[in-house]
C-alpha cells in the first residue's frame, strides 16, 4: 500500500489557542518555518551530487516537497499568533542572507556515504526538536503540527539511512569516518542558516551577529529537551556511525550529550542575564 502523506486541510486548526501562545516557541517557530520552507534548494544540491541516482533523486524530491509543507504549516500557525508577521517577506530576507553552493557536484562532505552520514544528522536534530518542541506546547495546534512534523523527520531519518546502506555495500566508510561527519554535522547546528533564520524571522532592524542570534535561538529550543528526547537522539546517532546501541558506549553518550546540552542552556541563560 502507498503511503499517503498528510495534508494541511487535516491540521486542527480550530483548536487554535492564542492565550496557550509561548512567546518564545513563537520566535523559534517563525525562524524554523525558514528553514523548512528553504528546502528546494538543498534539493537541487543533493540532485546534483547524486545526479545519476535517479531511485535517490526521486526521493529527494518528496523529501523536499514534504519540508516545504513543514514551513507551510509551521508559517501559518505564526500568523494566526501575529497576522501581522509577513512570512513571504521575511523569507525573501533569509534567502538573501543565506544561499547555498547550487553549482557544485561534489558533496560538501567529500563522499556520498558521507553526505548520507550528514543527512542522516540532519533528520536526527529535526525530529527530536519538534518531537521535544511538541511535548513542551500548551497550545494544541502547534501540538498538532509538531508531532506531524516529528513523524515525518523520523521518516526522513530512515529513507536516507536506508540509502547509507546501500551505498556502503560498494563504497566503504569505516565507523570512525561516519562518527567523524556525525559530529561535525551535529556541531554545525551553530553555523548561519538557523541563526540567521531567527534572526530575519524576529528582527526589525540591526546588524546581523551570528553568536548573538545563535544563542537566542539555542537557549529557546534547548530548553524543551528531556531525557527520553536525548535518549532517541543518541539512539539514532549511533546507528547512522555503525554503533550498537545500549551499551556501555551508548550510556556513557548518553550521558554525557544531556551533560553537555544542561551545561550550554546554563550558560545561554546567564548571557541572556
Amino acid at each position: 500500500m502507498a503511503y499517503k502523506h498528510w495534508t494541511l486541510d487535516e491540521l486542527p486548526w480550530d483548536k487554535f489557542d492564542r492565550a496557550k501562545v509561548d512567546p518564545d516557541q513563537e520566535k523559534i517557530v517563525r525562524a524554523a518555518a525558514m528553514v523548512e520552507f528553504n528546502a528546494p534548494d538543498y534539493v537541487v544540491y543533493l540532485q546534483n551530487v547524486f545526479e545519476e541516482d535517479q531511485d535517490f533523486c526521486r526521493a529527494a524530491a518528496q523529501w523536499g516537497t514534504e519540508e516545504v509543507q513543514h514551513g507551510e504549516a509551521l508559517s501559518r500557525w505564526a500568523m494566526l499568533v501575529d497576522p501581522g508577521f509577513d512570512f513571504q517577506r521575511r523569507f525573501v530576507r533569509f534567502r538573501e542572507g543565506y544561499k547555498l553552493d547550487l553549482e557544485t557536484d561534489t558533496s560538501i562532505r567529500g563522499t556520498r556515504p558521507a553526505e548520507l552520514v550528514a543527512r542522516c544528522m540532519v533528520e536526527v536534530g529535526t525530529s527530536s526538536y519538534y518531537t521535544a518542541l511538541g511535548d513542551a506546547t500548551g497550545e494544541p495546534l502547534l501540538r498538532a503540527i509538531c508531532r506531524k512534523i516529528a513523524s515525518d523527520e523520523f521518516r526522513h531519518y530512515k529513507l536516507f539511512y536506508d540509502h547509507l546502506k546501500r551505498y556502503l555495500s560498494t563504497d566503504r566508510m569505516n565507523k570512525l569516518q561516519r562518527i567523524r561527519v556525525a559530529l561535525t554535522r551535529i556541531a554545525e547546528t551553530e553555523d548561519d542558516e538557523l541563526s540567521y533564520a531567527y534572526y530575519a524571522a524576529n528582527v526589525d532592524e540591526g546588524p546581523y551577529d551570528r553568536e548573538t542570534f545563535n544563542n537566542q535561538y539555542m537557549r529557546r529550543a534547548y530548553s524543551y529537551y528531556r531525557h527520553n528526547h536525548i535518549d532517541r537522539v543518541t539512539a539514532m546517532v549511533f546507528k547512522a556511525c555503525g554503533l550498537k546501541p545500549h551499551t556501555t558506549l551508548f550510556n556513557a553518550t548518553r550521558a554525557g550529550a544531556w551533560w553537555l546540552m544542561q551545561r550550554k542552556q546554563k550558560r545561554l541563560l546567564r548571557i541572556a542575564a
